[in-house]
């Protein structure tokens, strides 16, 4: 098979690609003929260094979310058969042409979706779900503040909480990410770069923040917050460390939460299918439907993170086989 291998941790340009052997399915795992690749800003962490592969995951061929047809499957694979079409989320190995995944882990692709819109799926949607609305119990009715609403996990946060019934709040940093992220249902969008988000919103009534920023944006989060607020953390792009008011907390009686998803172990993410699969695959193509932003052959994925790093993207780009 075909892969983009990551040769030595450094700019896009240590992407490169290769002949590898193709994986050979366990017993309860298929064969993927991946036709579509999700881009997601932990394969950048991966290309720097900074994000190693699990233990027993193949460490230099990054990729976290694949679209494709079965073409093999394990002795005890019961749900699927050679030709079927699904996506999947795996731990690594997404950009290439073949790879392997759990029968647990798959979902079908849903109808009329190519297989683009479906790769772009399972990371973001898995961590929408995951860190929104079970760690972040979002319901109707609430208030949700999205950070970063035009990229994959925003586009994705601000649809899904939408068709559940939210009202949802964002930050972009430009007039044309306002626009896309307005189309998408968000109720009220700020633009970070000429208006700060706390004056902006601090009338409002916001219940669950998502938040991948970190830093400063750590205590006007913990501000803007109704009382009983959920504070969620994916990433911390502008630092880890912050300052936090325990007493606040304790005033307002804030929950802090955050998780990663690649590192968890398989059953806890056949929960998370099984629960991704019963709430949000019956709206997806609907109600939610995710925002392809480029498609770039796959041998050219050094182009891809340039793109991803430049920050000019509008939800999500995909690699094509």
């Amino acid at each position: 098979m075909q892969a983009i291998v990551i040769t030595q941790p450094g700019s896009p340009e240590v992407l490169q690609l290769e002949e590898r052997q193709t994986p050979v399915p366990k017993a309860k795992e298929v064969l993927i003929d991946v036709r579509a690749a999700g881009v997601n800003r932990p394969d950048i962490f991966q290309r720097k260094g900074n994000y190693p592969a699990p233990d027993g995951i193949v460490a230099d061929i990054p990729g976290l979310e694949v679209a494709g047809i079965v073409v093999s499957i394990g002795d005890q694979v019961r749900r699927w058969k050679v030709g079927d079409k699904v996506c999947c989320l795996v731990a690594g190995g997404g950009y290439a042409t073949r790879v392997t995944a759990d029968e647990d882990m798959c979902l079908s692709v849903p109808a009329g979706l190519s297989f683009s819109e479906a790769a772009a799926l399972p990371e973001t949607v898995y961590t929408v779900w995951d860190n929104v609305f079970r760690r972040g119990k979002l319901k109707g009715g609430e208030g949700l503040l999205v950070h970063g609403g035009s990229g994959g996990i925003g586009s994705t946060a601000i649809q899904l909480a939408k068709a559940f019934g939210a009202a949802v709040y964002t930050t972009v940093g430009s007039a044309e990410k306002a626009e896309f992220c307005r189309h998408l249902g968000a109720d009220v969008v700020i633009n970070y770069r000429t208006n700060d988000f706390y004056e902006a919103l601090k009338m409002e009534k916001i219940h669950v923040v998502l938040d991948s920023i970190g830093g400063d944006y750590f205590e006007r989060n913990i501000e803007l917050l109704a009382p009983d607020g959920r504070l969620v953390y994916i990433n911390a792009m502008k630092g880890q460390h912050v300052s936090l008011s325990i007493v606040k907390m304790m005033q307002k009686r804030i929950s802090i939460t955050g998780s990663t998803l690649r590192a968890r172990d398989l059953v806890f993410k056949q929960g998370l299918t099984s629960d991704v699969l019963r709430h949000v695959w019956p709206i997806v193509g609907t109600a939610f439907r995710p925002q392809i932003y480029k498609e770039i052959p796959l041998e050219e994925a050094a182009q891809a993170h340039h793109m991803m790093e430049s920050g000019d993207v509008f939800g999500k780009i995909v690699l094509v086989n």
